[in-house]
Parts: structure tokens; sequence; C-alpha cells
């Protein structure tokens, strides 16, 4: 049930936003957390060490949604696969690949709305980047491994974190880079209780969400950076969702 809004022109609307708003159009107040705005962009420039990258870096962008930044991935990467479960976001994504502008109707207020054109930087290279639909909890057996892998608030999203954990390592290549950031807000219309990495009231607080990550993923990675970014989604003019994901860099281990 849960996956099915990820299907709605509501949420298109407010990832596309999240994607692609200008600053003034997702915060139009001279107030407001505005350190918290172009979080795809974000989760690239402030997760991804390009200084390790060499040759022809490959990256996947895992739960991409509208794209952007798979995007971003391709100023440094020079092959960038995204997928999302959203077959609409996939649609976006790719009409934005082929077009460079998407115009969709946004909520002002109530039943008032205006459309907005969502554009791509035009200095992005295109084709670099493909977009297809796959569930990261069941990925094509001939997908490869890559130098980057992102998954930006996804892992709360999935019915079972812990078969996309187990994952992660034939999906780096060794010595490539993970790039993972969650707000780990754990819900039972995505996620069974009992498949929840952590945030139960009956663990101590050495293991909230983040701890048991790092420990399930210290088998075959190394942490190498780790930071809090907030990230803002607008629902409407005066109504907001200011989150804060955990978010860090490991390394996989050769």
């Amino acid at each position: 049930m849960g996956q099915d809004l990820y299907e709605s022109d509501a949420l298109l609307a407010q990832y596309l936003l999240l994607h692609y708003g200008e600053p003034r159009t997702v915060l139009p107040y001279s107030f407001g957390p505005a350190d918290a705005l172009d979080y795809p962009v974000r989760c690239v420039t402030e997760l991804l060490d390009s200084g390790r990258l060499q040759g022809n870096p490959e990256a996947l962008d895992l739960g991409c949604a509208v794209g952007r930044s798979s995007f971003e991935l391709a100023r440094t990467c020079s092959r960038v696969v995204g997928i999302d479960l959203s077959r609409r976001f996939i649609d976006i994504a790719r009409k934005l690949y082929e077009n460079g502008v998407v115009r969709w109707r946004c909520p002002v207020e109530g039943d008032f709305s205006v459309e907005i054109d969502f554009r791509l930087p035009a200095d992005i290279m295109l084709e670099r980047v493909t977009f297809e639909v796959g569930d990261a909890c069941n990925l094509r057996p001939d997908l490869g491994a890559f130098d980057v892998v992102l998954n930006a608030n996804l892992v709360d999203r999935l019915p079972r974190p812990d078969v996309f954990l187990a994952a992660l390592p034939r999906l780096v290549k060794p010595g490539g880079q993970l790039l993972l950031a969650s707000p780990f807000t754990w819900l039972e219309e995505y996620t069974a209780r009992e498949h929840w990495i952590g945030g139960h009231a009956d663990v101590t607080d050495a293991e909230r969400s983040w701890d048991v990550l790092c420990q399930r993923l210290s088998a075959d990675f190394d942490l190498d950076f780790e930071t809090d970014l907030p990230f803002l989604i607008r629902e409407h003019t005066r109504k907001f969702q200011w989150s804060v994901a955990k978010a860090g860099r490991w390394l996989r281990r050769s």
C-alpha cells in the first residue's frame, strides 16, 4: 500500500520540487531552512569523494526517484544507471532526459495549484545517464558492479532492508564508494516491524538504526565519512517537511 503513494500526482509534485525546484519556488520566504534545499545534489557533492575516482568510473543510483542525483553523478562518472521502483518517477526522469524540461502542476493551497517548469541544468552530460524501473531488493542479476553506489532515503522504504544491505557488497567494486543517507523514518506500511533495522522500543540507545546499519556493513566496508544532511519537502507554499538524514560514505574493502 505504501509504495502506491509514489505513483500519485501529489508525490510527483513534491519530488520534482525537491529535485529540481528553484530555491525561491520551494521556499518562498526570506527565512526558513535554506540549507536544506538541493538535497539530491548535496547527496552527491557532500558524500562523493571524487578524488578517489579513476579511469572511467561507473555509478549506480538506487531509489533515484525523478533523477536529479543520477544527473549530478554524471558530472564525475562516465556511466550512471538510475533505478527506482516507481514507474512514474522513471517516466519523469526520462522525459527530463529527452526534453530538458517537465511541466507539472504543484499545489499552492487547498485546490489552487500552478504549473511549474522543472529544468535540467544545461551542463549535464546526458549521454552518460540511463534510467530503469527496478526493485532494490530484487535487482536484475546482470546489473554488475560499480565504482559508486548511491542510495538516498531508500533503506527505510524497503520491505526487506536486510536483503538490500546483503546485496551491496556485490554491487560495489573493491575500492569503490557506497554513499547512503536516510532519516530512518520507519513505517509499517513500507516495512514490517520485524524487518526494521533499529527503531524498536525494546532495544538500547546504542542499537539505533545508524549503529545497526554500520555494524551490518562492517564485514565488507569501512566507514570513511559521516554527516547529517537536512532536506526540505514542500507540500504547499505554507506546509513543509523538514527532515535530517544521517549520511555516510563507505569504502568497499579489497
